[in-house]
């Protein structure tokens, strides 16, 4: 059988749940690298030993050799060091893109053809310097952030309003930070817009903007609640689950709408630069980038956070990369 092969970078977390979600939902063969001696060997082992009892049928190897991810259709790339107690944003950065150098070096000689997806952090950095590096076409690199964040500004919509989270509908834009950007005017439930049903409920139109302010506040430091609550780490499950549904839109050719990081030209006056927009995913990558309409306050909010892009790459080029 001509299996899809999925290459995973970094064996940690992520890359753990990953290799289990791909298995589980059958996408292709997967390989998952690391640079600790068995480690991913270990996991791979794991997640295949499962294989009869969640009924897939598709390779698991793991790999401390670059070699072993030849020919890969799609690279997920995870590695990179989460930030600890006195480390600077200079200190994060630097380290972080001294491994996602290494990481571009390896996937451009080894799996060349493949398409890109970045989880690492800081993520609109990461995305451009494997760019940069690899020297990828575009459409072929890009960034998760958008859906997770999306998914979280969701999950807290149907909580407010005690329904399914199936039926909302809602998207974050902007840099993966405190300056993303949740479109609290677009939000809705299958069509109803979030701000009518919450002026509804507290029959308040200012407390329904205080509940929803509440909400995209949470949204934005969704990531550091989770660490907070962890102690020991950071986020795993979500991230993973986000990257694979842009997996699955490549490799069926689903063409979903996604928000993702991804290069604008000259779409929402970016000028060059990774950032968070809807993008429909396919088999070519990134075929298409839908400029959402914005009103003042939501491009001033844009801006600001594209703004927050530009200075986070500008101090990663201050420092060399």
């Amino acid at each position: 059988m001509n299996r899809k092969k999925i290459a995973l970078i970094g064996g940690g977390q992520i890359g753990g749940v990953l290799a289990q979600l791909i298995a589980q939902k059958a996408l292709g063969d997967v390989v998952l690298f690391d640079i600790v001696e068995d480690m991913p060997q270990g996991k791979t082992l794991d997640v295949a030993e499962a294989s009869r009892i969640d009924q897939f049928d598709v390779s698991l190897k793991g790999t401390n050799d670059y070699k072993d991810i030849a020919g890969s259709d799609i690279v997920i790339v995870t590695a990179g060091l989460p930030r600890k107690p006195g480390m600077s944003r200079d200190d994060l950065l630097t380290t972080n893109a001294q491994i996602m150098k290494q990481v571009a070096e390896g996937v451009k000689e080894n799996a060349p053809n493949a398409i890109v997806i970045i989880i690492s952090n800081p993520l609109d950095a990461m995305v451009t310097l494997f760019q940069k590096v690899s020297g990828f076409p575009h459409n072929k690199v890009i960034g998760q952030a958008g859906v997770l964040d999306s998914s979280r500004f969701s999950t807290f919509i149907a909580w407010e309003l005690d329904l399914s989270v199936k039926d909302v509908n809602a998207m974050v834009l902007g840099g993966h930070g405190d300056t993303m950007v949740p479109l609290t005017r677009y939000a809705n439930v299958n069509g109803v817009p979030v701000m009518e049903m919450l002026e509804k409920k507290y029959g308040d139109a200012a407390k329904a903007k205080e509940v929803m302010d509440a909400m995209v506040n949470r949204t934005k430091m969704a990531g550091g609640e989770v660490v907070k609550l962890l102690k020991t780490g950071s986020a795993f499950y979500s991230p993973a689950a986000a990257a694979i549904q842009m997996t699955e839109s490549i490799l069926k050719d689903e063409k979903r709408l996604l928000p993702s990081c991804v290069y604008l030209d000259k779409e929402y006056g970016a000028g060059g630069y990774y950032v968070g927009v809807p993008a429909v995913l396919g088999e070519n990558g990134v075929e298409r980038i839908v400029e959402v309409t914005l009103d003042d306050e939501e491009s001033a909010a844009f801006q600001n956070s594209l703004n927050a892009v530009r200075s986070l790459v500008a101090d990663m080029e201050r420092l060399g990369f």
